[in-house]
């Protein structure tokens, strides 16, 4: 287990630098609610130095501004997140426990994990939406494709010819592209992958033919020139590939996926304690380093009440639902 320690200090003891794992102490600007513990533990489950912890990371220290309470980073990595989220299910509804949560872990994990111990919408509480991202759809440069229409025309003429990859049967890419087959009625050839990072190295070789790739990380292979750049698949274009058109836009109408991380608590969490986190997440969310950092990342503020965070939930779970039914998972 991997622990990282954020604290909350007076102003006029000014920032303590903790040299050894690279961060700085937050001041404290705000008060404790009374009688909460001075600790909250933000759990996170997956491994350090992925995306989602490295969010949670960067997130930790503003919040424990705004909270007034040290904030711990706590991974707790397995089964695709759920370790983690089962550790703050099982936890004290006192505000001290708190998940850091990948919509894939609450939205796709119930259809695709073969025995679940935990039920996402009962037994955590939403507190907080913290971000959304967008994926992009890349392909190899020698694909005789410059656009979605293109690809789609290409698939339909060579069913079966084209193949994705995917950070491994049943991940959000994997999923992303069985639903991108579906809505254009054409026919891949899923490639799973154990990570997207070799599954985009097998783009940019060529032994594959398209992927679908968070945007923060695929960014870099587009504007190189190593991967050709189709489409993001958000609502909005991402600000970080301002030229790269929506799947909207580019010929595929009903298609439109974002992943997301919120903050959520065990079940049962009062609505006054639920009230007082999601005000200091939200404010930690106009921090202005925190916006210009999160934007250089390709990830989009998401900023709200409880029931925003729980009505996505609800429809993406459903959305995978559509996407999984009839499907096999080993």
């Amino acid at each position: 287990m991997t622990t990282l320690r954020f604290s909350g200090l007076r102003l006029t003891l000014g920032l303590l630098a903790l040299s050894t794992i690279g961060l700085a102490a937050a001041p404290a600007f705000a008060q404790a609610p009374a009688g909460a513990a001075n600790t909250v533990r933000l759990l996170v489950g997956y491994a350090a130095g992925g995306p989602v912890d490295t969010a949670a990371r960067q997130f930790a220290p503003v919040l424990a501004r705004e909270l007034g309470r040290n904030v711990i980073v706590d991974n707790r990595p397995g089964a695709a997140g759920l370790l983690g989220a089962e550790a703050v299910a099982k936890a004290a509804a006192d505000g001290s426990t708190l998940y850091f949560g990948a919509s894939p872990t609450l939205t796709i994990s119930p259809h695709v994990m073969k025995s679940m111990t935990l039920e996402p919408a009962k037994d955590l509480t939403p507190v907080s939406p913290v971000l959304s991202y967008a994926n992009t759809l890349v392909v190899n440069k020698q694909l005789p494709v410059k656009t979605l229409r293109e690809l789609i025309a290409y698939a339909k003429a060579n069913p079966g010819k084209l193949t994705y990859g995917s950070a491994g049967m049943g991940a959000s890419n994997h999923l992303s592209g069985e639903l991108f087959a579906k809505q254009s009625g054409t026919q891949l050839t899923h490639v799973p992958y154990k990570g997207n990072a070799p599954a985009m190295n097998d783009v940019m070789g060529g032994q594959i033919s398209m992927m679908f790739d968070i945007v923060s990380t695929a960014r870099n292979y587009a504007q190189s020139g190593r991967v050709r750049a189709l489409a993001v698949t958000s609502r909005a274009r991402n600000p970080s590939l301002p030229d790269v058109p929506t799947m909207r836009e580019a010929g595929l109408p009903g298609y439109e996926v974002i992943g997301w991380y919120g903050v959520y608590g065990p079940a049962g969490l009062g609505a006054d304690q639920v009230k007082q986190l999601n005000t200091a997440v939200n404010r930690a969310l106009a921090d202005e380093g925190l916006r210009k950092q999160w934007a250089e990342q390709g990830y989009d503020m998401w900023v709200g009440e409880p029931a925003k965070l729980a009505a996505q939930q609800r429809s993406d779970f459903e959305l995978w639902r559509g996407v999984t039914a009839g499907m096999k998972f080993e």
